[in-house]
């Protein structure tokens, strides 16, 4: 068994709570929570479900190797 990290984005909604996405997994891993714990706490359940998935499909489980994150600023007029 080896332990595999994932990056994921929490994104604050209006009506309350937060989405989770997983960015290496977009396809798959999308999921809520209403506090940041449980929204974490459910992505992880994604991906563990996601991966499994795969596993039995006989495909292959992606992974951040080689992946950058950087983040840019943008001047938005107005």
């Amino acid at each position: 068994m080896r332990n595999l990290r994932f990056r994921i984005a929490l994104r604050k909604e209006p009506e309350g709570g937060y989405t989770v996405t997983v960015p290496t997994l977009t396809c798959a891993c999308v999921t809520f929570g209403e506090t940041v714990d449980e929204a974490i706490a459910m992505a992880q359940e994604a991906v563990e479900v996601y991966i499994e998935s795969l596993q039995e499909r006989g495909e292959e489980v992606p992974t951040e190797e080689g992946h950058l994150e950087c983040r840019l600023t943008v001047e938005v007029p107005g």
